[in-house]
């Protein structure tokens, strides 16, 4: 047993020594690390995920101190692979297929390693995600290696990984420790992974009902992607069951298509079928658009319809609130609260106190 102990400590001092942040990944103070027990380390484990569209990226690592070291050219020397990290690989995973600074990578978990320099750093992505640090690296392995700059940094006394300026396809991972950063570019082909992943999952539960078919629509339509799919998609909800919504979301297609008439008629149908309440939300989500002059044109059209409807008294205090007419708006909003189902009523209190300062309440 005590033969075992000291080989195990010994392989623990060797790993430690040969390090490349020494102090800040030993156990013990002799420089050994546990293989038998699960122990505290200095170097504690931490991970960071960020979803990009519906892809997400994970990185695992654990963090090194700086104690109080020369870091960068010393602990960590340049030109020679290192673990970005302390213990074993740290990792990064992707969900789905990637672009790093603009190059190429498939879904999957690789070790993420690096070879530093004072200014530039090469950031490697392996295949293999399994090792200890970069003992057994091996540049055969290699899935991407990507350049990038170097920057100056706030002090970072333990190490850390961040997901900065992130944008509806992109994002920047960054290292930060001590006082450097190292940034590398992340981009999501967003639209084609949402694309087939919603055509896997119309193949499911999702595609036995007019909304499953009516979201899958819309989302092609917000982002202006697959337009002739989206009216296939649109056509097959409206089979499934007629509704205002899908008519209406068929006609936004067409008309993003350029065509009006179609559009026009399609629109005309969907109001036939809709609700005095569908329309009123229709109206407020052209208010938001900024299209003021359009939704309360719509107003107008459902009051006269739906005159003693809470919904069509709001919409009334809105128009008021906008030409300034805040007795009218109050009027019409405490007539809106009476007959508002329960959970309308705490937004339409908040209305009403603004409408009491002189407020206007649009959109």
């Amino acid at each position: 047993m005590f033969i075992r102990k000291a080989f195990v400590s010994s392989l623990g001092l060797f790993f430690g020594l040969a390090s490349l942040a020494t102090t800040a990944q030993a156990q013990f103070k002799n420089g050994g690390q546990a293989v038998e027990l699960k122990l505290p380390t200095l170097s504690q484990r931490a991970s960071t995920t960020q979803r990009i569209g519906i892809t997400d990226i994970s990185i695992n690592y654990c963090r090194p101190l700086v104690g109080g070291r020369e870091i960068w050219g010393k602990a960590v020397p340049y030109g020679r692979p290192w673990r970005v990290g302390a213990n074993e690989n740290t990792t990064i995973s992707f969900t789905d297929d990637v672009s790093l600074e603009g190059k190429p990578l498939a879904a999957g978990t690789y070790g993420l390693h690096a070879i530093p320099t004072a200014d530039q750093w090469t950031i490697i992505f392996s295949k293999n995600s399994t090792s200890w640090g970069s003992f057994s690296y091996d540049e055969k392995e290699d899935a991407l290696r990507v350049n990038v700059k170097a920057q100056p940094a706030e002090m970072q006394e333990a190490l850390l990984y961040t997901f900065d300026d992130v944008k509806p396809d992109s994002t920047t991972a960054t290292l930060r420790w001590e006082k450097l950063a190292v940034p590398f570019h992340v981009s999501v082909d967003v639209n084609s992974i949402v694309y087939r992943s919603i055509q896997n999952q119309l193949r499911n539960t999702g595609g036995f009902s007019w909304a499953g078919y009516d979201e899958a629509a819309n989302y092609l339509l917000d982002t202006n992607y697959k337009l002739d799919e989206a009216t296939k998609w649109a056509d097959r909800s409206i089979q499934l069951e007629e509704r205002f919504d899908n008519i209406l979301t068929k006609s936004q297609i067409l008309d993003a298509q350029g065509k009006k008439q179609e559009a026009e008629a399609l629109k005309a149908k969907a109001f036939e079928k809709a609700s005095g309440l569908q329309i009123h939300i229709y109206a407020r989500g052209l208010q938001f658009q900024k299209r003021q002059d359009e939704a309360f044109a719509i107003f107008k059209t459902n009051v006269q319809k739906h005159p003693k409807e809470w919904y069509a008294h709001g919409e009334l205090a809105r128009m008021a609130s906008a030409r300034g007419d805040f007795p009218t708006a109050l009027k019409e909003m405490n007539l809106a609260l009476v007959d508002a189902p329960d959970p309308a009523k705490p937004g339409i209190k908040g209305l009403i106190a603004r409408l009491e300062k002189k407020e206007d309440i649009n959109p």
